[in-house]
């Protein structure tokens, strides 16, 4: 059975009558691991090769193709994309601040690259976090929120 959504059609927002504005928007979020596994990680001992750096290049390429991903999202001249992580005893925080001078809020491709650095994490150590049955009963990610947006007129 097909159901109609919206009688007036799906569309983007008509921005092209808006001014360039400076914005910035930092996103966060976290991945719950085993002690264990923070360990391996500080010590560059997981067999992906090295789970921070390749987090930070996949959160940084997704906040360029934030648009691609999700269907209403305008394309965006990025200036600047910065992924820092807080390593804790049993997890990581992902902090992702992004930049532009344009017509519409970046949100999206903070909170974008926050999510592919956490599940990039989760990939690479995938292998040290499964219990003999196949399962990550310790493995979570949580907490993906905007924390600053800054528009400046």
């Amino acid at each position: 059975m097909l159901t109609h959504v919206n009688d007036k059609g799906v569309k983007m927002v008509d921005i092209s009558k808006k001014e360039d504005v400076y914005r910035e928007c930092i996103a966060e979020g976290y991945i719950k691991l085993k002690v264990e596994t923070i360990k391996l990680i500080k010590e560059q001992k997981i067999k992906k090769g090295n789970v921070l750096t390749t987090a930070q290049i996949a959160g940084i390429l997704s906040v360029k193709k934030t648009y691609e991903l999700i269907p209403m999202c305008h394309p965006l001249p990025i200036t600047s994309v910065n992924i820092d992580f807080e390593i804790f005893e049993d997890k990581i925080k992902a902090i992702c601040k992004v930049k532009t001078t344009y017509k519409t809020g970046i949100e999206m491709e903070a909170l974008t690259g926050v999510t592919i650095a956490l599940l990039t994490i989760w990939d690479m150590v995938k292998s040290v976090e499964k219990d003999e049955t196949g399962n990550y009963p310790e493995t979570e990610i949580f907490g993906i929120r905007v924390v600053k947006k800054v528009k400046t007129i």
